[in-house]
């Protein structure tokens, strides 16, 4: 007998003894079951079937080292149940060997980094805390969450979710009465082992931990920073996402200590231009909540998180409204002010942060563009030069109801009188130029012509007959 004999004539063997010892047992239980006056037909799964399943077991599991399967104590309770012809009893086993080992690995890579990904609402958040609280994370919660961090790959991830399907109905978690088969259980283990239990960590997934790692222990330099730049860079749109998520729930934490918090503001100018415009608003949102929740501590550090990369913007509306208009206020003050000049930049910039690339809130839409207006304008004095390219920047960004406001105002007795000095006139016709392209509709661009061809002094502009007649209409109009 040649060695391949051998072999097949030993499995062979072994396939008879587990037969054997397989029916010997059935028969025994099933029996004990009759004489308590329980069911014992159609109770477990043929025998055959059995041994299809532990004659390639080993097959399925040929993934797993060797110091993994002596801790994989639910694939021993696998095997057991598969013996007993408990099929729907070892896929729940095997479900149960596949959360205990992602667990393990989101607790060895960073615990508070997962928490943050796994849970959007900060009232769930708060109950989270140790190892111990990975039970209040649903297993589909658990999976999404570890699949964007990386632990389980995008086919993994649906894969796996076939197998939780298969295990909420047709295990024995749940009562049913679907029948597994041999070769199905098979491909769920071998799944579970090659999309999760043996499944090495990316490139990516060190770069980030190593990260974390220095946010939270070390003093990270502006050095330091801009070498994570290339990582940054580097990561597709969704990882960037994960890990502004992950820095963001760092900041907030209470525990977080000041350097903690300084290490994460020179990293996020960095990732933030990376980041989706959806996920820069989720910060905002988030904010508002714990302002809700009166978690004052943290909302003020989701404010500074914001803060840190002039995203004001991102911020509710109903709270944007409120901020810009205590900001117009100031700025109008200040503006009229001693010093002018010197002190109109800093809150222009902050202004500038507070409508980004958002929408102006409606409730003070008419007082930005007024405000705006007056401001760009200047004194009889001059302008404030560092805060003019603002000014133009901000007046640039208005829609064509908002510059047909500007034309409003620019027109009106408010501004009369600044007009009669040389250099409100000069911005008065860069602001002009800075209108036309923006204007739509017959009204809007009726005042801009009479605007363009009138004649006068610009001072009088607004005691013009023609251009009252214009401004009406305009006004009716919007």
């Amino acid at each position: 007998m040649n060695e391949m004999n051998a072999v097949v004539a030993k499995v062979q063997s072994s396939a008879v003894e587990i037969t054997g010892a397989l029916a010997v047992f059935e028969e025994a239980l099933l029996s004990k079951a009759e004489e308590m006056g329980l069911p014992s037909t159609e109770v477990v799964h043929p025998v055959d079937k059995r041994v299809q399943v532990l004659q390639n077991m080993d097959g399925a599991m040929s993934a797993l080292p060797a110091e993994k399967r002596a801790e994989s104590m639910y694939l021993s309770k696998f095997m057991m149940a598969i013996s007993a012809g408990l099929f729907d009893a070892a896929l729940n086993y095997l479900w149960d060997e596949t959360i205990s080992e992602l667990r393990k690995r989101i607790i060895d890579y960073d615990l508070a980094y997962f928490f943050d990904l796994a849970v959007d609402a900060p009232e769930k958040r708060k109950e989270l805390k140790d190892a111990e609280d990975l039970t209040k994370i649903t297993d589909d919660e658990l999976i999404r969450a570890a699949a964007r961090i990386g632990f389980i790959s995008s086919i993994g991830q649906q894969q796996l979710d076939l197998v939780r399907y298969m295990r909420n109905h047709a295990s024995a978690a749940h009562p049913n009465q679907h029948e597994l088969q041999p070769y199905a259980l098979l491909g769920y283990m071998e799944t579970c082992i090659r999309e999760v239990i043996t499944l090495p960590q990316s490139p990516t997934m060190v770069a980030t931990s190593r990260l974390l790692r220095n946010v939270k222990t070390a003093t990270v330099t502006k050095e330091d920073a801009a070498g994570f730049a290339g990582l940054f860079e580097g990561l597709r749109r969704d990882q960037t996402d994960v890990l502004a998520n992950g820095l963001f729930g760092i900041y907030v934490a209470k525990d977080s200590t000041p350097v903690i918090r300084d290490n994460v503001r020179l990293l996020l100018p960095h990732l933030w231009p990376t980041l989706a415009e959806e996920v820069k608003s989720s910060f905002g949102t988030r904010y508002a909540r714990f302002k809700a929740n009166l978690d004052t501590d943290q909302a003020s550090f989701a404010r500074e998180f914001l803060e840190a990369v002039e995203g004001e913007s991102y911020l509710p509306e109903d709270i944007r409204s409120g901020d810009i208009d205590a900001l117009l206020d100031r700025l109008r003050r200040t503006h009229h002010g001693l010093d002018n000049f010197y002190n109109e930049p800093p809150i222009a910039r902050e202004l500038e942060g507070y409508i980004g690339s958002m929408p102006i809130p409606t409730g003070v839409r008419f007082k930005y563009i007024e405000v705006l207006v007056e401001v760009f304008l200047g004194r009889h004095s001059g302008i404030s030069w560092a805060a003019d390219p603002i000014y133009e920047r901000l007046l640039s960004t208005v829609n064509p109801e908002e510059a047909s406001l500007a034309l409003l105002y620019l027109t009106g007795a408010d501004v009369a009188a600044l007009l009669s000095y040389k250099k409100p006139q000069e911005q008065f016709n860069r602001l002009i130029e800075i209108m036309k392209p923006k204007l739509v509709g017959r009204p809007a661009n009726a005042l801009m012509k009479g605007i363009v061809g009138f004649n006068g002094p610009t001072a009088s502009i607004f005691k013009d007959a023609s251009i009252k007649k214009l401004r009406d209409a305009l006004a009716a109009s919007l």
